[in-house]
């Protein structure tokens, strides 16, 4: 008798909190939304309107929409605006295409690579074949000369983590 009454017990108790995490995620408005892939994540952000001009002229939206997971170390706004006057706008140009293409997939990294697991590596390979450098320094994390400065977007696909500066390949 008592071991049914724990079964009950349990069992309500269980009902009890699926239920409270359906009624907080519907009221939060998060019920039966699906979370937003990379390219969605960094536009609603609003702070990567350079990089999603970057993406569209180097046709790779449909690339890190895809099911991945992918690990994006994405320069925000003020990173392109550190580049030299003129830099984006020529890459952007569709003659410049390759060379866009080559800088952005050297922000790409394949698979979900967490923060946590950044900080153990010294290398990661990136999608256009060569390999980001990563090092800390005073508990700060560096990909090559650049500094990370947000982590852990989550994205349907992947992960971002968010740089200070594009990431030039050699």
């Amino acid at each position: 008798m008592l071991m049914k009454r724990r079964l009950r017990i349990s069992t309500a108790t269980a009902f009890a909190a699926a239920l409270l995490l359906l009624v907080t995620d519907a009221l939060a408005g998060n019920y039966g939304k699906k979370q937003a892939d990379i390219v969605d994540t960094a536009i609603s952000a609003g702070t990567f309107s350079t990089l999603a001009a970057a993406l569209e002229a180097g046709d790779l939206v449909g690339t890190l929409k895809a099911d991945g997971p992918y690990t994006v170390f994405a320069p925000n706004d003020e990173a392109f605006a550190k580049l030299p006057a003129g830099t984006v706008e020529s890459l952007l140009l569709p003659e410049n295409k390759d060379k866009l293409v080559a800088i952005l997939t050297y922000h790409v990294v394949p698979g979900k690579v967490t923060a946590a697991e950044v900080v153990t590596m010294q290398t990661a390979p990136t999608v256009n074949g060569d390999d980001l450098s990563i090092r800390v320094v005073d508990d700060t994390v560096f990909i090559n000369d650049s500094r990370v400065v947000a982590t852990d977007i989550g994205a349907s696909n992947g992960v971002i983590h968010v740089v200070d500066t594009v990431i030039l390949p050699n």
